[in-house]
């Protein structure tokens, strides 16, 4: 009996991590409630096919709390079907091209020393900067959003969770 509830656990944790490493970074962002508003805008901008896509994509995404930050109206006028353009344009800044794990970034850090350039889907770029013991994303405005937690695998990438909304020029 201990035999066939023990198998039976193996295989039960076997096919629960195979489902966790086929879903994509939009399966992986909408099973998480801190993503609720990234979610949102993701479908707002039409952009959930192309981040369905085979990728690999490292997607910077920020938890609500980033998105509270931006005035409500601001962010209520992104929302609308007239700017999906700008947004899209907002989204893509997080998302650069490739699998970066935080070992990756780590080492180009200190090949950079503190700081190295990352270009994004939308031609823009995000400098990583190591700074006050942790890792931060500069935009194209000077503006730094801390990276919190790193290395949230999908199947078609790697999410790593920033702060704040980064903004490009």
């Amino acid at each position: 009996m201990k035999k066939l509830i023990v198998s039976f656990t193996a295989v039960t944790l076997l096919l629960f991590a195979q489902k966790v490493r086929s879903q994509d970074v939009v399966d992986v962002a909408a099973s998480v409630d801190d993503f609720s508003t990234l979610v949102t805008a993701v479908k707002a901008a039409n952009l959930v096919g192309a981040l369905k896509g085979d990728g690999p994509f490292t997607v910077f995404a920020p938890v609500n709390s980033g998105f509270a930050k931006i005035d409500s109206k601001t962010l209520n006028s992104l929302l609308e079907p007239a700017n999906k353009e700008k947004l899209g344009a907002i989204l893509t800044y997080h998302v650069v091209s490739g699998k970066l794990m935080a070992t990756d970034v780590a080492k180009a850090l200190k090949k950079g020393k503190g700081k190295v350039a990352l270009t994004t889907l939308n031609g823009g770029t995000l400098t990583a900067v190591s700074k006050d013991g942790g890792i931060y994303l500069k935009d194209a405005n000077g503006n730094y959003s801390k990276i919190t937690k790193t290395d949230v695998t999908a199947s078609n990438g790697v999410i790593h969770i920033i702060e704040d909304v980064v903004m490009p020029n």
